[in-house]
């Protein structure tokens, strides 16, 4: 065992005295260019003059993104390590982890670590949910974001993400449902009388429903937006329901994946023990990027079960069993704007928002300050993108 005061000798946080043997930080704390304090910036002075033997990187798939990458020149170490569940990327900075960092030493089978109880066993489950007749007319019909709330808010998916909570909570299970999209969380746990977790909730509110979830028996299902993707350590939870994600996203898939492979107290390893359910909408964008996302789980050896329709169903106590409860949900989601059917805003690589709301006046958005309003795509040609690139790097990339 270790004494506290052996910890503080040997451990400082960022901000804690200078000297210490170990130093722990984030990625943004060390890689942001903005105004530091006094005090700050006399620790970033003290990291930068050190002669580290060695750098931890943990989730190291984000080291490639710009600004985190800035963390490899302020700290000089004679070896780094990097640490990550997930070694994938949408983009192909993936393969610059090789000169970054270096070549890739070890990776170990989650099926062999699942089979021998490390982890816990899980069933995948793709459920396929019908879009109702009113709401597949309006997603043909419209073409703005709202396509999004009208397959999120899909009155069958609804109805299947209660039937397994039900299913569930009669088995004693801790159940987590994940949703993307804030307006679609608020709906759901709303109408199904569950707590929810999103951007804005308070630390303290956080701490409170997730202690209940740990420890309250009455309490054995909670809502989740995309801040639970990497943060939440639950062990409890045994069951993972999700209702909309961020596109075709591989690496969120296995990260949500991730809250419920905890190994499970008292439970056999050659029996299922854990339970991810993914509802898509049929017909609709959401079937694609399911497909996508389910790639690297696949190659991890993990296989998806198709459910066309689950038994029992009919004959329970449902909401929006009604064609006039369906059509006031549709006109709910009619309702909404485009804002609405964003994904909720986190923090980004670089460390600050993806995006900003901006108030402004009427005057000024029509162009009275010499404004422009200006349409772009998010994404420049793969020639462009190609320009950016150092010529000694290039051939780590795919052709341009």
């Amino acid at each position: 065992s270790v004494s506290s005061r052996t910890v503080e000798d040997f451990f400082c946080l960022f901000l804690k005295p200078i000297g210490c043997s170990v130093a722990i930080s984030t990625y943004s704390m060390l890689g942001h260019t903005t105004k530091r304090s006094w005090e700050a910036e006399r620790v970033m002075e003290w990291m930068r003059s050190q002669e580290w033997g060695l750098i931890i990187l943990d989730e190291v798939h984000t080291i490639p993104a710009k600004m985190f990458r800035r963390v490899l020149t302020i700290v000089q170490a004679h070896c780094k390590l990097g640490l990550t569940a997930t070694l994938v990327r949408e983009d192909d900075k993936i393969v610059d982890l090789n000169f970054l960092i270096g070549p890739k030493l070890f990776e170990a089978n989650w099926m062999e670590l699942q089979n021998n109880g490390y982890i816990a066993k899980v069933q995948c489950a793709e459920v396929w949910c019908p879009m109702s007749p009113e709401f597949y007319r309006e997603y043909v019909a419209i073409k703005t974001k709202r396509r999004i709330l009208l397959y999120t808010m899909n009155p069958n998916k609804f109805r299947a993400c209660q039937f397994l909570i039900k299913f569930h909570e009669r088995r004693n299970d801790k159940i987590m449902v994940f949703a993307d999209n804030v307006f679609a969380l608020k709906e759901y746990a709303i109408r199904l009388n569950k707590p929810y977790i999103y951007g804005p909730t308070s630390q303290g509110e956080r701490m409170q429903i997730l202690q209940n979830f740990k420890h309250n028996p009455k309490i054995n299902t909670i809502f989740i937006s995309k801040v639970g993707d990497t943060s939440f350590d639950l062990p409890e939870a045994n069951v993972l329901i999700q209702i909309s994600s961020h596109g075709g996203s591989r690496r969120q898939e296995a990260q949500r994946l991730g809250r419920v492979l905890r190994a499970k107290k008292g439970m056999v390893a050659e029996e299922y023990n854990a339970y991810f359910y993914s509802l898509v909408s049929q017909d609709t964008q959401e079937m694609a990027y399911s497909t996508k996302r389910q790639r690297f789980l696949v190659d991890q050896g993990y296989s998806f079960k198709v459910i066309t329709k689950m038994a029992g169903m009919e004959e329970d106590n449902l909401m929006f069993s009604s064609r006039e409860e369906q059509y006031q949900l549709l006109q709910k989601v009619l309702a909404a704007t485009d804002l609405d059917a964003e994904e909720e805003v986190v923090i980004g690589e670089n460390g600050r928002p993806m995006f900003q709301r901006r108030p402004g006046t009427m005057s000024s958005m029509s162009g009275a300050d010499d404004s422009v309003y200006m349409e772009y795509r998010s994404r420049g040609s793969r020639a462009h993108l190609g320009n950016n690139i150092h010529p000694l790097f290039k051939r780590f990339r795919k052709g341009p």
